[in-house]
C-alpha cells in the first residue's frame, strides 16, 4: 500500500497510472461484455439480448473512463498541476454517462415494446400503448440530454458563474425566445397532449386532407401519413388538435366496409341477398360478425343497393369491399343479366306520327 502512494505522489508517473487505469477498465468492462454475451446466447432471455445490443458498445468507453478519472482525481489531489487532466477525463465521464443513459432507456423502450400483441385482430391497446412508449421515451432522451448539459456546466466554476450572469438576464431573454418559438412550443404541448389522449395513434387509419392513409411517424412536432400510394403528408400535430378529421381506427381496428351497386327495379333483392352471404361465408377476409344488403336510395329509373360487411381491420376491410364488387357484378351479368342498369324509352303516340311523317319509321 506504501509503495502504490508513493507512485501516486511522484509527479513524474500520472501517465503511467491514466495507462494502468485505462487497461484495467479495460479488463473490466471485457469481463462484463463477455458476461452478458455468453448469457444472451445460452439463456435466451430477451432482456439480456436486448442489454447486449444496446450497451455492450457504451460500456467498452464508460467503465475505462470511471478508472481513469477516479484515478486522475486522486492523483490531481496532491498535484494541482495536473488537475486539467482531470477537467478533461471528467467531460468525457459525463458524455459517456448521458450515452448509457439514453442506450438504458432506448432498452427499456424495447422491452416493453416487445410485450405488446401486434398480431391480434383487435391490436387497438397495443397501438395506444406503443405511442405512448414513443413519445415518453423521446422526452425522457430530451430529459437527459438537458441533464448532461447542466451537470456539465456545473462541474466548472467559470462556467457556473457565466450561468449565474445567463439567468440574470433571463427575464429579458425569456420574453423574447417565447415569441419565437411560440410554433414550436405549442407543437410540443400538442405532442404531449396527443400522448396521452391519444387521438391519433400508430398505425391508425385516417383521412386528412382528402387522402386515405396511416399513421406512420409521431414526432415531437410533427405527424407522417403514409398515404395509400407510399406518398407521405407531414403534418405539424398541432393540424391534429386543431382541424377536424376522420380517424377510422379510433376504438377499435375492424371496420364495416360498404360496396353500392346501382341496378334495375327488376333486380331480385332476395337472391342478391343469399348470394352476398354465400360469397362472405367462402372468404376469410369476413370476421363473420355482421353483413347486410339493402336498397338505400332510388335515382331515377335505377336503384341503389348497399352492401355492407365487417372486417377485422381496415386492410382487410378494403380488400373485402372489392371481392365482394368483383362477385356480385360477375353474378348479376352471368345470372341476373335483367338486373343490370338499363334505361326505359316509352314510344308515344305523337312521337310515332312525328316519326312517320319525316320519313323516319
Amino acid at each position: 500500500m506504501n509503495d502504490l502512494l508513493k507512485i501516486l505522489d511522484h509527479e513524474n508517473y500520472p501517465w503511467l497510472v491514466i495507462v494502468i487505469s485505462g487497461i484495467i477498465g479495460l479488463v473490466v468492462s471485457g469481463i462484463i461484455i463477455n458476461l452478458i454475451k455468453i448469457t444472451a446466447s445460452r439463456k435466451e432471455w430477451q432482456s439480456v439480448r436486448s442489454i447486449r445490443e444496446n450497451l455492450t458498445n457504451v460500456l467498452h468507453f464508460f467503465i475505462p473512463l470511471l478508472f481513469i478519472t477516479a484515478t486522475i482525481k486522486t492523483f490531481s489531489l496532491t498535484h494541482r498541476n495536473y488537475y486539467w487532466i482531470f477537467s478533461i477525463s471528467k467531460i468525457l465521464l459525463i458524455a459517456a454517462t448521458t450515452w448509457l443513459m439514453i442506450r438504458i432507456v432506448v432498452i427499456i423502450e424495447k422491452l416493453l415494446i416487445d410485450q405488446l400483441d401486434f398480431d391480434s385482430p383487435d391490436n387497438n391497446q397495443a397501438r395506444r400503448m406503443f405511442t405512448k412508449i414513443k413519445f415518453v421515451k423521446r422526452i425522457v432522451i430530451i430529459m437527459i440530454i438537458l441533464l448532461g448539459i447542466s451537470v456539465l456546466m456545473l462541474s466548472f466554476e467559470s462556467v457556473r458563474q457565466y450561468g449565474v450572469g445567463i439567468l440574470t438576464s433571463a427575464g429579458i431573454f425569456s420574453v423574447i425566445i417565447g415569441f419565437a418559438a411560440q410554433k414550436s412550443l405549442a407543437n410540443l404541448m400538442a405532442g404531449i397532449q396527443i400522448a396521452f389522449t391519444q387521438p391519433i395513434k400508430i398505425d391508425d387509419v385516417v383521412i386528412v386532407e382528402g387522402e386515405w392513409g396511416r399513421i406512420e411517424e409521431i414526432n415531437l412536432t410533427y405527424v407522417v401519413v403514409n398515404i395509400w400510394d407510399l406518398r407521405r403528408i407531414v403534418l405539424p400535430i398541432t393540424y391534429f388538435i386543431e382541424t377536424p378529421f376522420q380517424n377510422w381506427t379510433r376504438n377499435d381496428s375492424a371496420l364495416i366496409g360498404t360496396a353500392f351497386f346501382h341496378l334495375n327495379y327488376l333486380a331480385p333483392i332476395p337472391r342478391l341477398r343469399e348470394k352476398l352471404k354465400e360469397i362472405l361465408d367462402e372468404t376469410p377476409l369476413w370476421d363473420g360478425r355482421s353483413w347486410a344488403l339493402q336498397v338505400t336510395d332510388t335515382q331515377g329509373q335505377l336503384m341503389v343497393v348497399r352492401a355492407t360487411m365487417s372486417a377485422r381491420n381496415s386492410s382487410q376491410t378494403f380488400d373485402l369491399r372489392c371481392l365482394v364488387r368483383e362477385k356480385m357484378i360477375e353474378y348479376i351479368a352471368r345470372e341476373l343479366p335483367d338486373a343490370l342498369p338499363s334505361y326505359r324509352i316509352e314510344e308515344t303516340k305523337q312521337a310515332e306520327t312525328f316519326m312517320q311523317d319525316k320519313g323516319l319509321k
